[in-house]
């Protein structure tokens, strides 16, 4: 008896893009060499996945042989993109940790501008959720610590990233301290 189901693997993300409100490209990243190896033909997947989802309401799409789970907020489209036989919810934490990862470091502010101003976090965040299309992480809280974000109580715009390296941890010097 041949059963062709697939083997089962770690490698459960094919790939994870942001795009702008116009279907431009301000985060990609693809997993799987194969899928879609040139950058022309990973920005027309892109393409079509946004025209086939912007004006939707629904949270998930299937194209060319792929899962794709999504979100938007204000002016961006955040997409995880697996295999049709993926796990939807599998794809899902990792939208909903990605987002809700965000949502924090960008103060409740998840639009292109603020996204732009912070792609260091961003770039950090994504990696620490996926790692060559294994999922690392869904949890948001992990994935802020892992990335050594700390909320600073007064309102700053950005995101401090190198606290940690000067040993200003707590995002506040204090002048009485003997050096």
């Amino acid at each position: 008896m041949d059963v062709s189901s697939p083997e089962p693997s770690l490698y459960t993300v094919k790939a994870i893009f942001i795009l702008d409100n116009d279907g431009n490209r301000l985060l990609s990243k693809f997993y799987d060499p194969d899928l879609y190896p040139s950058n022309k033909e990973q920005k027309n997947f892109e393409k079509n996945v946004f025209n086939k989802t912007h004006k939707a309401d629904n949270e998930i799409a299937f194209l060319e042989g792929m899962t794709i789970v999504y979100k938007s907020s204000i002016d961006l489209f955040f997409y995880v993109v697996g295999s049709a036989q993926e796990n939807e919810l599998m794809l899902m934490s990792v939208l909903n940790c990605l987002f809700d990862s965000l949502n924090q470091i960008l103060r409740k502010n998840v639009e292109r501008k603020c996204l732009l101003d912070n792609m260091e976090g961003v770039f950090l965040i994504v990696d620490e959720i996926i790692d060559g299309g294994v999922i690392l992480e869904s949890d948001p809280q992990q994935v802020l610590q892992k990335v050594n974000y700390k909320q600073m109580s007064e309102p700053a715009y950005g995101f401090v990233l190198f606290d940690y390296i000067t040993g200003n941890l707590d995002g506040q010097t204090d002048r009485n301290q003997p050096v």
